[in-house]
């Protein structure tokens, strides 16, 4: 991504080098000590190297072509002056300082470049020994002692504490910990916890409180389905699980932050906030002028299911779509509290990936989440991933009652947790996501989005090239086939007969050249594609501002794919968390995306001008239809049209 060498690069040492030759020659002919001579020499060198980088690389000089030729023509004229008055006055010649300068600017740079390479040699190395062909899945390298960790808990605070690190809020005193330039406020409760009496209930909120809490340990993360290859199945798991994390800077200058608000991914079934990938902590430190919040909902048969034909389920109206209402609850606490960890809640950016991403997508269109954020990046996730119906959920509701042998509200209230999460992991191919109620979610959000029920959010909507592969390394194998053949079946549902020939046709095609599994799994993701870029067509209709990403990055293993894992490793800066997922983050790419982040999260333009990043070329990305590509460690726009289907007729099925 970035040039090792610009002109820029060249440029510095033609005034640097005056500092070091006048600084050395001016002591040396002042009689002063060899070790003198060589401070002096260093000091005014890199003084001048100093002044002159923030000179040369500044936005002013960097942003328009005529200011880079003033100032580089200065630059020049200025060395010309001195090397005429050194050679002329002192017997000098200041270019034997120039060549020596020159030499350290190639030199330095290349061997940094070379310990780069061999320390991504040296991670490439580990994963692959630890991964082998990537066949396995994820398969995580964590030690015991980190679980440990992991899994403690906060405590109230009856004594003492650090009021450096504490905040307080309406609901608590929060007593983080700082680390460096961060402190992380981690395991904050947002809502009562929903136990007991509580349980498929909607959040309430908490009362007001002056009581002094921990806030050092995640909080319990969601009772969830474990996969071979998810990683939470090592993290304690709670039905009291709704809290919070915060991560600010201390560094920031802005008295009003604006706030990244992350919404976690797992298929609604599976995740938790409390994964490493998610971190907030290296954003921050790169980016102290924003504040990070990730939080925990409830997913599975605790967050998304329909008890309306149970005996007693009219008592539970708001169980079809927990989880959102959830989200709603953990956004009105930010909106309420973030101010008084420096965050402006006039200002917040929901990110969310696969199930977070469809999260973000749904409450866009819900009028009981308006105003409650201003911008949101949606990668990999849409309206399509819910349900147009609550014909799932309910009968997931009906196997619930027969693999726990009740028939009665009354009688699931009464099963422990332990109980509830076996049967779920038998039930796992019934789980259910958010479905189109008409209530809280339109009953169209494709539609709504053409109504203006967006209006006033600006966009990012991402789709990955190659997230099959990812998500299969999650599931297994054989739980990978379950999902492409249901999936499949409720794509033949949806599609008319010439649309449904065409795929079949695709299937067979393809699967000539591979494997019948794999060929549907290309079919799949074509289609959660397609649901993506119909969203950002549609939120364009409706007078949205809409950006458009495509990630095309190469997987290192290709077993394990290259979608949502590493692209939200690229966009936090998380790369010990992306190695354990099998992957290396490239950091000029990652620098570059979050450069991009940033911008969007302030609301500015989504440009780079000249040396921004030292090393990258200016960059506009243009607002959709165009899109972001990310390939091979670079950016582009382009149209991604072709890249979105091989099935004839799709895509034009899909948009209309």
């Amino acid at each position: 991504m970035k040039k090792l060498f610009t002109i820029d690069d060249f440029m510095v040492p033609f005034i640097s080098s005056l500092g070091y030759g006048f600084g050395e020659t001016i002591s040396r002919l002042s009689g002063w000590s060899d070790i003198m001579c060589t401070v002096a020499s260093f000091a005014l060198g890199l003084f001048l190297e100093e002044v002159v980088s923030n000179i040369a690389f500044s936005r002013t000089v960097q942003s328009k072509p005529q200011n880079r030729a003033l100032i580089y023509g200065a630059f020049f004229l200025i060395f010309l002056g001195a090397h005429y008055f050194s050679v002329r006055w002192m017997g000098v010649s200041m270019l034997d300082y120039l060549m020596e300068e020159i030499q350290f600017a190639v030199v330095l740079p290349l061997l940094g470049l070379g310990v780069n390479l061999l320390i991504r040699r040296y991670r490439v190395l580990k994963i692959r020994k630890l991964y082998g062909d990537g066949s396995k899945g994820f398969v995580f390298d964590v030690e015991k002692g980190e679980l440990e960790d992991l899994n403690e808990e906060n405590r109230p605070i009856s004594g003492e504490y650090d009021s450096e690190c504490a905040v307080k809020t309406r609901t608590g005193i929060y007593v983080g910990e700082k680390e460096g330039d961060v402190i992380s406020y981690l395991g904050i409760p947002y809502a009562m916890p929903p136990v007991g009496q509580r349980r498929w209930k909607a959040p309430e909120p908490l009362p007001a409180s002056e009581a002094v809490f921990e806030a050092k340990h995640f909080g319990a993360s969601p009772i969830q389905v474990e996969h071979t290859g998810t990683l939470l199945k090592n993290h304690r798991q709670s039905e009291d699980c709704l809290s919070l994390n915060i991560y600010v800077g201390t560094e920031g200058e802005d008295s009003k932050k604006p706030v990244l608000m992350l919404f976690p991914h797992g298929d609604f079934s599976y995740g938790g906030s409390s994964n490493p990938l998610l971190s907030g902590e290296n954003f921050v430190k790169n980016h102290p002028d924003v504040v990070f919040v990730s939080f925990n909902y409830r997913i599975g048969i605790f967050g998304f299911i329909d008890f309306s034909e149970v005996p007693g389920g009219g008592a539970y109206p708001d169980a079809l779509n927990l989880g959102l209402l959830d989200q709603i609850q953990a956004l009105q606490w930010v909106k309420e509290n973030i101010a008084a960890f420096g965050g402006d809640p006039g200002r917040i950016t929901a990110i969310g990936f696969g199930s977070g991403a469809t999260s973000i997508s749904l409450l866009a269109a819900s009028g009981r989440a308006a105003g409650l954020f201003k911008n949101a990046f949606i990668f990999s996730g849409s309206p399509a991933i819910a349900y147009d119906n609550t014909d799932a959920s309910r009968t997931l509701a009906k196997n619930l009652l027969n693999e726990t042998g009740t028939q009665t509200m009354e009688g699931l209230i009464q099963f422990d947790t332990e109980a509830l999460k076996n049967a779920a992991q038998k039930l796992w191919k019934d789980l259910c996501a958010p479905t189109w109620d008409g209530t809280l979610i339109p009953t169209d959000p494709y539609k709504a989005y053409q109504e203006a029920a967006a209006a006033g959010i600006d966009f990012i909507i991402g789709i990955p090239g190659n997230q099959r592969q990812v998500f299969r390394s999650a599931v297994g194998e054989q739980n990978y086939g379950d999902y492409v053949d249901m999936d499949l079946a409720w794509m033949q549902a949806y599609v008319d007969d010439a649309i449904w020939d065409a795929m079949r046709a695709y299937i067979e095609k393809e699967a000539k050249e591979t494997s019948e599994l794999e060929a549907k799994g290309r079919l799949v993701e074509q289609w959660t594609s397609l649901c993506i870029y119909r969203s950002a067509a549609k939120l364009k209709e409706g007078g949205n501002k809409v950006h458009l990403m495509y990630w095309d990055e190469k997987p290192l293993i290709e077993n394990l794919g290259s979608g949502v894992v590493d692209a939200i490793a690229a966009l936090f800066g998380n790369s010990d968390a992306s190695q354990l997922y099998g992957s290396v983050v490239d950091k000029d790419l990652s620098e570059v995306l979050q450069t991009l982040l940033e911008k969007f999260i302030n609301g500015n333009s989504l440009k780079l001008y000249p040396n921004e990043i030292q090393g990258v070329d200016a960059f506009d990305w243009k607002a959709f239809p165009k899109a972001l590509i990310v390939s091979g460690g670079k950016c582009h726009c382009d149209t991604i049209e072709d890249k979105l289907s091989g099935v004839e007729g799709l895509l034009e099925f899909m948009v209309k």
